[in-house]
């Protein structure tokens, strides 16, 4: 197929792109690139990638994106409740009016898969499945639950992920587990707080690997919400740190203060795909494990320290 990635520059983009020219398809990305070219640089060789610079607020840009292609895998986002509250204008513009311009302007043959977030269910006891009521407590989840609604105009596939971490070419380092990696490596310290809450996690590989399994099971799994991750992935904030503590020593300080603002403090269910056959194959170790290999080659710098 000829397949359209929007924000395919980004953390997730790019684990993705690989996979999908492994499986044959010819894929185009569009992207402002506000993180930079660096992370698809070798594919601007490609014959099977088309590479668009713009954004996909803009009609033009969406109009040429879309020329052409058989699915649209949509990722473009501001991602998080911190990046989303810093300007809460432009996560309203981007998480929302885009996905609205990008529904309205796909033909009816055209295939969707649209990225959402487990901070769309808001604080939930217990265990959450598909058919735990919507109530997001931040702008991140808000918007992210108003694209969810844009889908239901034509049959959009809806993946709701789990705190994704692990190693991509454009990486993150805001991300739970990667931050707790980078940080236990360069300051040896940790700072925790909630350390008790629970959150459910999911490495970008097999994040990436559910957009594969979705365009490939679209048709069954058309108009419907999924929960994409592990059972066996779901451990309190504190538990994460002791994993990582048993292969890299570190200091860690429970806080008193602090808040997640989405109150994500709950186990996760993935039957739902799972009875449709996709599993998840990076464990949270293997995860760490590789990130303790490359934290120490990742260096902010800060040029009035002279070390």
């Amino acid at each position: 197929m000829k397949v359209l990635i929007t924000g395919g520059a980004g953390y997730l983009g790019t684990t993705l792109l690989p996979m999908l020219l492994e499986d044959g398809h010819q894929v185009r990305i569009v992207d402002k690139f506000m993180w930079g070219v660096n992370p698809v640089l070798s594919y601007f060789s490609n014959p099977r990638v088309e590479i668009i610079s713009g954004d996909v607020r803009e009609a033009p840009v969406i109009e040429q994106a879309l020329e052409g292609m058989d699915a649209v895998i949509h990722l473009a986002a501001i991602v998080g409740y911190p990046a989303c509250s810093a300007d809460e204008d432009l996560a309203i513009s981007t998480n929302i009016k885009a996905t609205e311009l990008l529904v309205k302007s796909m033909k009816p043959h055209q295939k969707l898969i649209f990225a959402s977030t487990g901070s769309t269910y808001g604080k939930v006891e217990g265990i959450c499945d598909e058919t735990t009521p919507i109530n997001p407590l931040t702008v991140y989840g808000k918007s992210k639950f108003e694209g969810e609604k844009l889908m239901d105009q034509n049959g959009a596939v809806r993946l709701r992920l789990a705190t994704v971490f692990g190693i991509s070419p454009r990486m993150r380092l805001d991300l739970l587990v990667n931050d707790f990696c980078y940080k236990s490596i360069h300051d040896h310290l940790i700072v925790m707080f909630e350390g008790w809450h629970r959150r459910t996690f999911l490495h970008v590989k097999d994040a990436a690997r559910a957009f594969v399994f979705a365009l490939n099971h679209h048709d069954q799994m058309s108009g419907e919400a999924y929960n994409v991750g592990s059972d066996s992935m779901n451990y309190t904030k504190k538990e994460v740190a002791e994993h990582i503590m048993a292969k890299q020593k570190f200091y860690l300080h429970e806080a008193e203060v602090g808040k997640d603002l989405d109150q994500r403090d709950y186990a996760v269910s993935y039957e739902k795909i799972k009875a449709l056959g996709y599993k998840t194959t990076v464990s949270l170790d293997e995860g760490i494990e590789e990130l303790l290999k490359v934290c120490p080659l990742i260096k902010i710098e800060n040029p009035w320290r002279n070390h």
